[in-house]
């Protein structure tokens, strides 16, 4: 057993209780993944970062659901950011993070922490009517194609007509399996829908998405920064969003209300990232003893 240092960090949000918990523990990237795997599913939380040294990069993080290890996801980029910046661990106005999904490059404005996502990836397209299965939702609830898009880890990316159609979503597992299948992927957890509404939660955002998980995960994900990155690449592809950079809003409806800015580099026909920006607010820190197996 071996003591670790960790931060319990909302993101994309300044105050506490909001937005989505991650736990970033300090060193930890050599644990084995069976450890980390175990100690995700220990929080409750829907992920957790293990952050190690790095010959590539400023540091290197490790991205656990509580399922398996994932390359890359958004709130936990923003929380393990926050995290080393206030333990006095990084200087400077900008960073580069050593990722399954490659070398994420950060920047730093005041407390805003501002992530450069990857160059967009466009795979398959999903037949409407199975996604509205999976979210028990009639097919016509769905005003755009859903398409599997990445930047970074994959996801469903489905436009919904209004809030209402958002807010009565519920997951099917059996049929959320069946569009994995469909995308090409052999895990559910692959290939979950993030629902997005044209429209903010507040008269401050521009959309208002949510993302139903299967389990071990927890229900719902309060705010999910790699999805967002995803869900900004659609829109811009397919013409549903002028803003060259937009206000994404999630999780108000849970009480954890989160916001991020989104912003595109490149030209819609050739993005080359996505710029995803919020901040972080530690919650509680301490030490974790960790097992070198877990049971």
């Amino acid at each position: 057993m071996s003591w670790f240092e960790f931060d319990w960090v909302d993101a994309f949000t300044n105050s506490a209780f909001g937005g989505n918990g991650c736990a970033v523990v300090h060193g930890g990237a050599g644990l084995s993944a069976e450890v980390c795997v175990a100690y995700v599913r220990e929080t409750s939380l829907v992920e957790c970062t293990f952050t190690g040294p790095s010959d590539v990069a400023d540091i290197r993080v490790r991205y656990f659901l509580a399922s398996r290890e994932i390359p890359f996801a958004g709130h936990p980029t923003i929380a393990t950011v926050a995290a080393t910046r206030s333990r006095g661990m990084i200087s400077g106005d900008n960073l580069t993070l050593e990722t399954g999904a490659g070398i994420v490059s950060i920047g730093l404005q005041g407390e805003q922490i501002e992530m450069t996502q990857v160059a967009p990836q466009f795979g398959a397209h999903v037949p409407a009517d199975l996604v509205a299965k999976a979210i028990s939702l009639p097919q016509e609830a769905i005003i755009s194609p859903p398409r599997m898009v990445s930047t970074g880890l994959p996801f469903c990316i489905t436009v919904l007509r209004d809030h209402d159609a958002l807010r009565a979503a519920r997951l099917s597992e059996d049929a959320l399996r069946k569009v994995a299948a469909t995308a090409g992927y052999s895990g559910s957890d692959m290939a979950e829908p993030f629902l997005v509404t044209l429209k903010g939660a507040t008269d401050a955002g521009d959309t208002f998405s949510r993302l139903l998980m299967a389990p071990p995960s927890p229900p719902e994900d309060p705010f999910t920064g790699s999805a967002t990155g995803a869900m900004a690449a659609y829109l811009w592809k397919y013409g549903l969003m002028t803003k060259d950079s937009f206000v994404a809003e999630q999780g108000h409806d849970m009480g954890r209300p989160g916001q991020a800015v989104v912003t595109r580099v490149g030209p819609t026909d050739a993005m080359t990232g996505i710029k995803v920006a919020g901040q972080g607010h530690i919650l509680m820190r301490g030490q974790v003893d960790l097992p070198e197996t877990a049971q």
